[in-house]
C-alpha cells in the first residue's frame, strides 16, 4: 500500500485520522481507492498509481505559476516559478486598482531540476512584499517569449472584533409566523424581529437560518442545510405586499383572501407546510410578476441580472428545468444534464418568460434583504443580521449543476462518529474538489462568500472545520468508512476574512465536534470567532468549564438547533427523542444518570454563583443559565428564541431524515400551541429573558 499511500499524500487524502476516542485509525485501501477517483485519479492498481503519480508530478512541473497565490497583507510569502533551465522570468503584480508592483526578490531555492519530456525545467522562489493591500490582484510571469498570469489574493492578517460585546437572537425564520405571513416566516417577519429586539432589549444582531434556495417545486427540501443553492436565496422568504409593483396590481383582494386562508390552515397544522405556502405565494408572485416596472425599477433590475451574470442565468435556468423535469437534474435527459450543452441554451431560449421569472424572484430577495439590514441597523443593531453559510448543497440541485466540474461525484461530505453522533453522519453533499477550485482562483466560493455577506454584518459558517479537511464517504458506504480530505485553509480562510474586510463583517465559526487543537487556535489568530454551547464546555473531567476559562472570539449560547430548546433539555427532551428513533448506543438509564448528573453539575455552579435559587423552577433555571454566558469573556452571545418563549421541542434531530420533522416545528410555547410574532413581542417570558441578555452587554453610554 506504499505507493497508494503517496499518491493519497499528494492528493491531500488522509491515510489514518485520530477518532473523537483519541485512537488513530487507519483508511482502509477501498476508501482511498474510491476517494482518489473522486478527484479524477485512477488508483486501483500498481501501474494505475504509477501513472497517477508521474501525471502528478508532470503536472506540477508543467505550470509556470500555481493555479493560484494566496498571501497576507503585513508579512512577506514565498511563491515558486517554474522555468526552463537557463532562462530568465520577468515578474510582475498587476493589482485590482490597475498599478503595477515590480521587483519581486528572488529567495534561495536548491531543488533539483526536473526532466520534463528532454527540457529541464528549474524551480526559482520569489518573495511577495508585505505592503500588498487586501483584494484580488494578478501575478504574472514571462519566460520564454510566453506571459502567464495567475490569480494572487491578499488576505486581511486578521479581522477586527465587534467594537463591544453584542447579544443577539438566533431564529429559525420559517418557524416564526406573524399574522401577514403567507403560511412561513419571511423577511419582513425578520425585520420586524430585529426592530423589536434592538429596540426594546438592545440586541446587536438576529443570528438567522441559512436562506439558501431550496427547488422551487413540491415536495420542497425542508433542510436549510441541504439547499439546493447556496448561492442564491429561497423566494419562500418574500413578503408579497413588500414588492413595489404589489401596491400596482388593479385586484388585491384575492391575494389578501388567499393569504388569509393560507394563514388559518397553517395555524391548524402541528407543522411547517412549506409545499402550501410556496404553491400560494408563487402564484401570488406570478401576478405581481406581470406588473410593468417603471423605468427605474426597470433599470435597476437590468443592474442586477449584469452584476449576478452567468451564475444567475445557470440558477434560474435550472429552476425552470427542475419545474419541467423534477428537482434532480441527474434523472434528466442526458441533454440537459450540463449548463455548457448546447440544448440547455435552446431550452432557455424557449421558455424565456420562466426563466426570468426566476431571475426576478432573486432580484426581489435582493431588494428585501437589504432592507432587511438596513432597518436592522437603523433600529440601533451594530451588525443587525447575521447570516448562515451551509457546508454543502443537494447532489441533484441547482448548485451541483451549475458548478459540477468543481465538485466532486461519487463521494458524499459527512462526519466520522463522535461523542453525539456514534454511527457518524452522512450528509448527501458534494465536496467541493479541492483541486479544482485552486485551477479556478477559488472563483465558485468567493462569489458564494461575496452572496452572503452582501446584506450581512456577519456571518455563521456551518462546520468551519470543512474549510479545513472535510469527511469524504465513498458512494454506498457507511460514515464510518470515510477518510479527511485537505483543503487550502489559508486561501478559503482568507477569502472569507478578504470578503468580511470589505463589508466590515463578524465570521463566526461553527468549530463543535471533533476539532484539531491547533485549528480553534488558527481561526482566533485570524480574528475568526469559534462557537461555545454551554452543555459542551467542560473540563477535561466533565465538570462544567468556568465561566472565565470561556473563550473571549466566540458567539456563546446555552443551546444549539440540534438539541432541544433549553426547557426541553432540563426535561431530558433530547434522551426521550433518541431512544424513541433508535439513536442511542447504550441502555437509556445510563443516558439519563449522565445527564442528571450533568445537569446537577451546572445547577451546583449557577447556584455557587448566585444565579438561581436553591430550589428553581424551568423559567428561573433558563434565565440563570443565560446570565452565566454574561460571566464569560465571549464578546456574542445568543438566545435561541425557542427558549425567550419556553419551547421544548427540537427543529432537528441529526442521524434522522422523515423519522422526526426536522425543521418542520413552528415556535410553540410550553404548551405546545403555536405563537405568531406579535404573541412573541407581548410575551412576559420572552421579555424577561431578553432583558437577561441585555444586562449582559454593556450600554451606550458605558
Amino acid at each position: 500500500m506504499t505507493e497508494l499511500a503517496d499518491l493519497a499524500q499528494r492528493y491531500a487524502v488522509a491515510t489514518e485520522f485520530v477518532d473523537w476516542r483519541g485512537q488513530s485509525i487507519p483508511v482502509p485501501e477501498h476508501t482511498l481507492i474510491a476517494v482518489l477517483a473522486a478527484l479524477g485519479v485512477a488508483a486501483g492498481t500498481a501501474e494505475e498509481r504509477e501513472q497517477a503519480a508521474h501525471a502528478h508530478d508532470r503536472e506540477y512541473w508543467g505550470r509556470v505559476l500555481p493555479p493560484t497565490v494566496v498571501t497576507r497583507s503585513g508579512s512577506t510569502s514565498a511563491f515558486r516559478v517554474h522555468v526552463t533551465h537557463g532562462e530568465p522570468v520577468g515578474l510582475w503584480i498587476r493589482l485590482a486598482d490597475g498599478s503595477v508592483r515590480t521587483g519581486l526578490r528572488q529567495l534561495e531555492n536548491n531543488r533539483p531540476p526536473y526532466d520534463l519530456d528532454g527540457r529541464l525545467i528549474v524551480e526559482a522562489t520569489f518573495e511577495l512584499p508585505a505592503d500588498l493591500p487586501p483584494g484580488y490582484h494578478r501575478l504574472h510571469a514571462q519566460t520564454g517569449g510566453q506571459d502567464t498570469d495567475t490569480t494572487l489574493i491578499v488576505a486581511p492578517a486578521k479581522l477586527a472584533p465587534p467594537p463591544q460585546r453584542q447579544w443577539g437572537l438566533a431564529t429559525q425564520l420559517y418557524s416564526v409566523t406573524s399574522e401577514q405571513s403567507w403560511g412561513t416566516g419571511d423577511l419582513t417577519d425578520l425585520t420586524d424581529l430585529a426592530v423589536w429586539s434592538a429596540t426594546r432589549h438592545g440586541a446587536g444582531f438576529v443570528l438567522v437560518n441559512p436562506l439558501h434556495a431550496a427547488a422551487p417545486v413540491a415536495p420542497m427540501e425542508p433542510s436549510p442545510y441541504l439547499p439546493t443553492s447556496r448561492r442564491f436565496v429561497n423566494p419562500l422568504y418574500l413578503r408579497v405586499e413588500a414588492i413595489t409593483e404589489y401596491a400596482q396590481l388593479r385586484k388585491r383582494g384575492p391575494l389578501r383572501k388567499a393569504r388569509t386562508e393560507l394563514a388559518v390552515r397553517a395555524r391548524r397544522r402541528d407543522g411547517i407546510d412549506r409545499d402550501a405556502a410556496w404553491k400560494v405565494k408563487r402564484a401570488a408572485l406570478q401576478q405581481v410578476y406581470r406588473v410593468p416596472r417603471s423605468a427605474g425599477r426597470e433599470l435597476a433590475y437590468t443592474a442586477f441580472c449584469d452584476r449576478e451574470g452567468r451564475s444567475l442565468d445557470d440558477f434560474a435556468t435550472w429552476c425552470a428545468l427542475a419545474e419541467v423535469h423534477g428537482p434532480d437534474w441527474r434523472s434528466w435527459p442526458a441533454a440537459l444534464t450540463h449548463p455548457d450543452n448546447p440544448e440547455v441554451a435552446a431550452f432557455a431560449a424557449a421558455n424565456r418568460v420562466a426563466v426570468d421569472f426566476h431571475r426576478w424572484l432573486q432580484w426581489l430577495l435582493d431588494d428585501q434583504l437589504t432592507a432587511a439590514q438596513a432597518t436592522a441597523l437603523q433600529a440601533g443593531m451594530d451588525l443587525g443580521i447575521m447570516h448562515d453559510l451551509a457546508v454543502g448543497v443537494d447532489p441533484g440541485g441547482a448548485d451541483a449543476w451549475a458548478l459540477q466540474d468543481v465538485l466532486a461525484r461519487g463521494v458524499s461530505a459527512g462526519a466520522p462518529p463522535d461523542e453525539y453522533n456514534q454511527l457518524g453522519q452522512n450528509w448527501s453533499q458534494p465536496p467541493w474538489r479541492p483541486d479544482q477550485l485552486e485551477r479556478t482562483g477559488y472563483a465558485p466560493f468567493r462569489a458564494l462568500v461575496n452572496a452572503v455577506l452582501r446584506h450581512a454584518g456577519g456571518v455563521r459558517i456551518d462546520h468551519i472545520i470543512g474549510l479545513f479537511r472535510l469527511w469524504w464517504i465513498p458512494q454506498g458506504a457507511a460514515p464510518t468508512e470515510g477518510t479527511y480530505v485537505r483543503y487550502d485553509h489559508d486561501a478559503l480562510i482568507g477569502i472569507v476574512a478578504l470578503e468580511a474586510y470589505r463589508t466590515g463583517a463578524v465570521v463566526v465559526g461553527e468549530d463543535l465536534g471533533t476539532v484539531e487543537p491547533w485549528v480553534r487556535d488558527y481561526l482566533s489568530d485570524r480574528g475568526v470567532y469559534g462557537t461555545s454551547i454551554l452543555w459542551f464546555e467542560r473540563t477535561d473531567d466533565g465538570a462544567p468549564l468556568p465561566a472565565e476559562r470561556w473563550r473571549e472570539a466566540a458567539l456563546s449560547a446555552v443551546t444549539t438547533h440540534d438539541l432541544p430548546p433549553t426547557a426541553g433539555y432540563l426535561a431530558g427532551e433530547h434522551i426521550r427523542l433518541r431512544e424513541s428513533l433508535g439513536l442511542l448506543t447504550r441502555p437509556v438509564a445510563e443516558e439519563i444518570a449522565d445527564d442528571r448528573t450533568e445537569q446537577q453539575a451546572w445547577l451546583t455552579e449557577l447556584r455557587r454563583l448566585g444565579l438561581i435559587g436553591a430550589d428553581p423552577d424551568i423559567d428561573e433555571t433558563v434565565r440563570g443559565l443565560h446570565a452565566y454566558l454574561g460571566r464569560t469573556p465571549s464578546k456574542l452571545l445568543a438566545l435561541a428564541l425557542p427558549d425567550a418563549v419556553g419551547d421544548i421541542r427540537t427543529q432537528n434531530q441529526p442521524g434522522t431524515t422523515d423519522e422526526y420533522p426536522n425543521w418542520r416545528v413552528p415556535l410553540s410555547g410550553p404548551d405546545g400551541r403555536r405563537l405568531t410574532l406579535e404573541e412573541v413581542f407581548a410575551d412576559p417570558r420572552a421579555n424577561a429573558l431578553a432583558e437577561v441578555m441585555k444586562a449582559q452587554v454593556p450600554t451606550m453610554d458605558t
